[in-house]
Formats: C-alpha cells, sequence, structure tokens
C-alpha cells in the first residue's frame, strides 16, 4: 500500500492554498502545513521539486513579491531567488513522497487518494 504523505506549501493568506488544504480535511488525510512566510525550501526541497515541475513554472510571475521586487525588469537565477525569497514561488506546492503537484490539482490528488487504497 503507498502510504499517502501530505505536504502543502502556500501562504495562509493564498486562496488556492486554502481549497487544497480543505481538499484533503474533507477527505480526513492528514497533512503538513508550510508557511512560506515562516519557512522558505531549502536547498534539497527545491531540487526535489524542480525533478518534477520546471523552475521556470514555480516562479510566480504575476504574484505582488515579484512586482515589488521588479524582477520582470531583471536578469536573474531563478533557483537563487527561489531559495532566498520563498513568497515568489507559485502556491499550493502539493506533495505526496516523491509526487509534487503546483496549484489547486484536486484530479491529481483523488488519483493518490485512489493508489494509496490499492493493494
Amino acid at each position: 500500500m503507498n502510504q499517502i504523505n501530505i505536504q502543502i506549501i502556500g501562504t495562509k493568506n493564498c486562496s488556492e492554498t486554502r481549497k487544497a488544504e480543505r481538499f484533503f480535511k474533507e477527505r480526513k488525510i492528514s497533512y503538513h502545513f508550510r508557511d512560506l512566510n515562516e519557512k522558505g525550501l531549502t536547498k534539497g526541497e527545491l531540487e526535489n521539486i524542480k525533478a518534477k515541475i520546471p523552475l521556470e513554472d514555480l516562479i510566480d510571475k504575476e504574484g505582488k513579491q515579484y512586482k515589488k521586487r521588479n524582477l520582470q525588469f531583471m536578469v536573474f537565477d531563478i533557483e537563487e531567488q527561489l531559495l532566498s525569497d520563498p513568497l515568489l514561488l507559485k502556491t499550493p506546492i502539493v506533495r505526496n513522497n516523491k509526487e509534487v503537484t503546483l496549484g489547486y490539482q484536486p484530479e491529481i490528488w483523488k488519483n493518490w487518494l485512489k493508489q494509496s487504497h490499492q493493494e
């Protein structure tokens, strides 16, 4: 049986992150919530996430933080920026062991739950 091990990475004021939390709460799936306002990603975590999702997709170009820092006018190392300023990440990032999704992805999460009940 695949053990479900959910980690939701986001911020408390992000509506998509709250929707992700609600999805797992409604299904009585426990999860670990990481608030990017309190703690960013480690280099290792970012490595694991970018193995599944390109760095380009992880940076929130529509977000307030991106505009506030005028990054649209700069050339920069995305990985370096994401590690130093976690609020640049698109959220929520939802991890289940080695699997990772970006944004609100209920269809994929339902699949994870189905797989965890098969054996």
